[in-house]
């Protein structure tokens, strides 16, 4: 068994709803979301986040708008979608659903 192949997996199995999780709080900027991952010890990369961005905008769980910056380019601001929002919902009815069955089996008798 390769225990780095199912690290990865397992971590990559969450990186979404964690982003939702992130953003579900209210309109936040990428390098927030790379911060409050760093911050829980879940650390990604922008190259990562990114894509991982544009395919929750593209399945419709996101919206983003401009806003102008002094000191640079414009920054683009994520939002849920009301679909965003309901997935979000499912998502976290699952996480503690697993999080609980996950618990239970790993805890000593």
């Amino acid at each position: 068994m390769d225990i780095q192949n199912t690290q990865s997996q397992m971590r990559k199995g969450v990186l979404e709803f964690c982003i939702l999780s992130i953003i579900q709080k209210g309109e936040v900027y990428p390098s927030d979301i790379v911060e409050q991952m760093k911050m829980a010890n879940l650390h990604i990369l922008e190259g990562t986040l990114y894509p991982l961005l544009t395919r929750l905008k593209n399945a419709g769980l996101l919206n983003y708008r401009w806003v102008e910056s002094i000191s640079g380019p414009p920054r683009k601001y994520f939002v849920l979608t009301d679909e965003g929002k309901k997935a979000y919902e499912v998502l976290l009815a699952t996480w503690n659903d697993m999080a609980g069955a996950v618990h239970q089996l790993t805890q000593n008798n």
